[in-house]
């Protein structure tokens, strides 16, 4: 990885992992609202993570890491899983590609922090 790939990774995966924590966060209140109200909200959630799978993406193609990969299978999961009236157990999957994200990102901030930049 350069130094500009290490920036767009590191940024990415800072931005990536805001997503991944606020939709984690939802998925949890969606929890305590009436059963109604909650299809909505998971239509909302489906479409946080449509948005989190595209700043993937970009990582990927700007930020060459084979584990954007691994990170675009665990969101695909997770989106099954919406999809298929459980969307409330998916949270393993964004955890599992949060863990991804952050080491994405330690790697670039390592790498910055070595050639100076950071």
């Amino acid at each position: 990885m350069d130094v500009q790939q290490a920036v767009t990774a590191f940024s990415q995966s800072e931005k990536i992992k805001c997503g991944l924590i606020w939709v984690s966060q939802c998925l949890e209140l969606l929890q305590s609202l009436p059963h109604l109200e909650q299809k909505g909200a998971f239509k909302v959630v489906r479409a946080m993570i449509s948005m989190i799978v595209q700043e993937i993406s970009l990582g990927k193609n700007l930020a060459k890491e084979a584990s954007w990969e691994d990170i675009e299978k665990r969101m695909n999961k997770a989106m099954v899983m919406i999809d298929s009236g459980v969307g409330l157990d998916s949270v393993v999957h964004l955890t599992q590609a949060l863990s991804l994200v952050t080491t994405i990102g330690q790697r670039s901030m390592s790498l910055l922090k070595e050639k100076g930049l950071l």
